[in-house]
Order: structure tokens, then sequence, then C-alpha cells
């Protein structure tokens, strides 16, 4: 007997060949290295990115204590913002993993850039009737949180998995 064609397979019931296998790998790879780091953003702040980049120079791939200890004495208007978006992470972190890692040193700042928000644009009276533009710049600052402990750490199962509530029928 020969090959099945494609409408005989389809009267057995025979799937057909999956395609796309290396970008479905791919997705799941990523998905698994989403699931244990934590992404928090600070969304048009009205500060220039070219100073903000200043501060995040700082702390770029440093433990979250040493981080929260250089954003807390640093005298620029951009370091308050930042640390409380390192706050909002930790929280964040708790929320998604139950608690803080014991080790806290465990937890560094993986990931974190700045990007520029849009621009309030503004005309300054010149002499001779013209006008010289201000351009009031904001930023964008997103930030990632990874973890490099020994222990494998796994996020907390939905509300709907964890048990806590019992069906009613």
């Amino acid at each position: 007997m020969g090959k099945l064609t494609l409408k005989e397979k389809k009267a057995q019931g025979i799937p057909k060949p999956y395609k796309g296998r290396r970008k479905r790998l791919m997705a799941e790879r990523l998905k698994e290295a989403k699931r244990k780091k934590v992404q928090v953003k600070l969304r048009n702040f009205p500060y220039s990115p070219r100073k903000m980049k200043l501060v995040v120079d700082l702390v770029r791939g440093k433990s979250v204590p040493y981080a929260i200890g250089v954003l807390k004495w640093n005298g620029r208007k951009g370091a308050e913002p930042l640390l409380k978006l390192l706050r909002s992470a930790l929280d964040v972190w708790e929320q998604k993993f139950g608690s803080l890692p014991l080790d806290e040193n465990a937890l560094y700042i993986k990931e974190i850039y700045v990007t520029e928000g849009f621009r309030l644009k503004r005309f300054r009276p010149a002499p001779f009737g013209r006008a010289h533009p201000i351009r009031k710049r904001r930023c964008h600052v997103t930030l990632t949180l990874g973890y490099r402990g020994e222990e494998d750490i796994e996020p907390i199962s939905s509300v709907e998995n964890s048990g806590e509530y019992e069906e009613i029928n």
C-alpha cells in the first residue's frame, strides 16, 4: 500500500505534521525566562532622558541593597523616582513569588534603560517678533529585576489553582 493522500489522512483523523516547531520552542524558552523576572516601568517622568541616564548607569547590574543605598544618597532629581520604582519592583516580586529571597544580594537589577517620552513644545519670545522653541523633555524608565541565587524559584500559582476557594456545586 502506498502513501496516503491528505484527504485520506484527514478522513482517518491523522493530524497534519506540525510546522513551526522552532518558533514554539523559542516561545516556550522566552516564557520560562520571563517567569523568573519582574519588570516595572516609570512612564512620562518630566526629566530629560540624558540626565536620567547618568543616574541609571550608577545602578545597572548592581544588587538591590547596593542600588537602594546609591539612590538614597544621590542628590540628583532622577534618583528619587528611581528609588520608588525599585521599591515598587520589590513589591511586585513579593507578590509574584510570595516572599523576598533570604539572601538579599540574590536579587539584582538585570536590565534598566531609559527611553525618550513625548516632548512638551513651548515658545519663548525673542527679539524682532521672533520666537525660540523650548522642548520640555520627558523620559520612560524600564527596570527588570533578576535572580542569581542557588535555590530554584517558582511563581505562586493563581487563585484558581491554590485551593483557597472551594467549588460550589
